[in-house]
């Protein structure tokens, strides 16, 4: 099944790095939704033994993997952030698989509705018109850059490059259908979370009546 066609109701939650995808994700989670998280996907697909390794070390050489086998993260992402031809060879490999995967996990999904987690959805051209909704998590630019720093120990120069390659604050809420915004802690984030997912429950209610 193709994300966004027939009676499914979809949600492509997005943000920029650090604006706490992965939380809020999970909270949907908690509450019944089926979450297909499509850096998990990537992950996966770039483990040792993972289904894209063949071909991207064809594309980049074996210098790309690490001892264990799995696509050296570190590597590829200082290649690509100064070789834009690079990006789309990568993108290339790995974004036909990840789609497949993502049809497939839909497919089985038990929840009520589906929440596809997807970190590059404005920058992808593609998954807007594939998501019933828009979900957008937000928080200030600066608090992006502290959260990265303390969680993966980025240098500020590194983490600001990062978020430079990704769209703008602006254009994300210029996206969205909807927004939530994360930049104080979860006594204020639950309650933006609770009235979105019963929206979506509303609305996937009524889709499935059509």
């Amino acid at each position: 099944m193709e994300p966004g066609q027939g009676k499914l109701f979809t949600v492509g939650l997005t943000g920029g790095i650090g604006c706490g995808k992965t939380t809020v994700a999970d909270q949907f989670a908690a509450r019944g939704a089926s979450v297909i998280d499509t850096d998990q996907i990537a992950h996966a697909l770039t483990a040792p033994h993972g289904a894209a390794m063949p071909a991207l070390l064809a594309e980049f050489g074996e210098e790309f993997a690490t001892a264990e086998g799995a696509l050296d993260r570190a590597r590829m992402r200082n290649l690509v952030f100064t070789d834009p031809g690079a990006r789309t060879r990568l993108e290339a490999i790995l974004h036909p698989k990840i789609r497949e995967a993502t049809i497939a996990a839909a497919a089985i999904a038990t929840g009520p509705y589906v929440m596809f987690v997807v970190p590059l959805l404005i920058e992808s051209g593609t998954w807007a018109g594939r998501v019933s909704r828009i979900l957008v998590i937000d928080c200030p630019e600066e608090l992006q850059v502290q959260r990265v720093m303390a969680r993966s120990r980025l240098p500020e120069a590194q983490v600001r490059a990062i978020m430079a390659a990704q769209a703008s604050r602006q254009q994300r809420l210029d996206a969205a259908d909807d927004v939530i915004l994360n930049d104080d802690g979860m006594e204020l984030l639950a309650p933006q979370i609770e009235r979105a997912h019963a929206f979506y429950l509303a609305q996937a209610a009524r889709m499935a009546t059509m």
